[in-house]
């Protein structure tokens, strides 16, 4: 799908891949701040799916670091809508979970989830994981860590 005009000028004026991370829990969420920060990513957050949604419809990240267990709204239906959203559709989700079971990756899947990371992941291993979906084809991919 085409990218509307505001994502394009938004797009063009950064230096920086852009990264939402969704998460909950603030000490959780601070290292993996910090370190996509110094890893040359720019990064905003959310707290929760309602404002993983309003996050990622005004400022289209580049990819979207997902927790699936979040309250207000949980990281599945906030996944859902954002891949019913033809604005935001092709942006990559990447779910973190700490259920790393077989049947959460099925149900990442069918959330809409481009690709899946246990927690805890160390810091180090998601600045991977993320240059790697920003780098390729978009395929879910189970747990390497």
């Amino acid at each position: 799908m085409a990218a509307s005009m505001e994502e394009l000028q938004s797009k063009s004026q950064r230096n920086r891949p852009l990264v939402l991370i969704v998460e909950d829990q603030l000490d959780l969420r601070r290292p993996y701040v910090r370190k996509l920060t110094l890893s040359g990513f720019d990064v905003i957050e959310a707290g929760d799916g309602e404002g993983a949604i309003a996050r990622t419809s005004s400022q289209f990240p580049d990819v979207v670091l997902m927790d699936l267990s979040l309250p207000i709204m949980d990281g599945w239906e906030a996944t859902r809508r954002l891949k019913a959203d033809a604005l935001t559709a092709h942006i990559p989700v990447v779910a973190l979970t700490a259920h790393d079971e077989s049947g959460e990756l099925q149900r990442a899947t069918s959330a809409g989830c481009d690709w899946f990371v246990p927690k805890p992941c160390p810091p180090d291993a998601l600045i991977t994981e993320v240059r790697r979906v920003l780098a390729g084809p978009r395929v879910l991919a189970g747990p390497r860590l």
